[in-house]
């Protein structure tokens, strides 16, 4: 049988930018019914659009049905590719206001979870700060993992990045910002809950202990102090949940903890001994270098944070 030969379109046009534009909402959104208010449009509408994108490309981009919403193998490509080529239209938008002597366009900041109730944390004042110098520039606020803040720096997805400082990348530079402490929670029905004991690192390795399942700072912790976890989340929000059960122990942001801890749900434990502390920096790409838009937003960061 001859193989299918791929319809690639011989330059890609303001039509195709609009459907791949379509396409990654209804990706990250889980679907054509979940994109509609993302997109403003009906789901017919988002239907004929994505049919036009696979006719276009010759190619079967997702499967829909009573099954529900699910990528192609092909679909999954593409939307990796169509980060790249939209992030580069951004980054592109960006720099031609740049020659004009204008600071505009779109700008993606992606932070690390849970950061707005850490006093310390001054990044809502930084935002303000940075919003009065550019009020052109539309900023996109992402919430994500390490990781994924990470790497969707490198391809350029994200302009500027806030993380917990865990490995350095020689492609990223890091600007250091503000501090969090991390301390041991148990929660009511725990052993750890009602007594009052000065608990050590071996005393740990023998309860079951809920932790980040991804590279960071929680990790590196617990391989460091030979820890084995018995769960593992994707965010701290899992975490403090399998913390509440009873059954676990867990390290938690001490300002994030304090309203479970008021209500009497949680308490910290050994706070002398079981703790560490996390190094919050600024990220963006050392090449190219950050538009003027993203070196407004880091002089912004620092600024604000230097400030106290």
């Amino acid at each position: 049988m001859k193989p299918k030969t791929a319809n690639l379109p011989g330059q890609i046009a303001d039509v195709d930018l609009r459907l791949l534009r379509v396409f990654k909402a209804v990706v990250e959104c889980g679907g054509m019914a979940a994109a509609e208010l993302e997109l403003n449009v009906g789901m017919p509408t988002i239907s004929r659009q994505i049919k036009d994108l696979e006719e276009r490309l010759g190619l079967v981009l997702c499967r829909r049905g009573r099954a529900g919403f699910a990528l192609t193998a092909e679909g999954a490509g593409l939307y990796a590719a169509a980060l790249q080529l939209l992030a580069a239209t951004t980054d592109f938008r960006a720099r031609l206001e740049e020659i004009h002597q204008q600071i505009g366009g779109d700008l993606h900041l992606a932070l690390f979870e849970k950061t707005a109730s850490n006093p310390a944390c001054h990044i809502a004042r930084a935002l303000a700060q940075f919003h009065e110098a550019a009020p052109g520039v539309k900023l996109h606020i992402h919430v994500g993992t390490i990781t994924d803040i990470e790497q969707g720096v490198l391809s350029g997805q994200f302009q500027v990045g806030v993380i917990p400082e865990h490995r350095r990348s020689d492609s990223l530079a890091y600007r250091p910002l503000f501090g969090e402490q991390m301390h041991l929670y148990a929660g009511q029905g725990h052993p750890w809950f009602a007594a009052d004991h000065r608990w050590r690192w071996a005393d740990l390795r023998r309860q079951p202990l809920a932790g980040l399942g991804y590279h960071s700072p929680n990790l590196v912790l617990t391989h460091r102090r030979k820890l084995e976890r018995a769960a593992t989340a994707s965010d701290q929000e899992g975490v403090a949940t399998l913390i509440l059960t009873g059954g676990f122990v867990g390290f938690l942001p001490d300002h994030y903890a304090q309203p479970f801890v008021d209500a009497g749900r949680m308490r910290a434990v050994s706070v002398d001994e079981l703790s560490y502390d996390c190094s919050f920096a600024c990220i963006h790409r050392r090449d190219p270098a950050p538009t003027r838009a993203a070196s407004t937003l880091v002089q912004a960061l620092e600024a604000a944070h230097a400030a106290g």
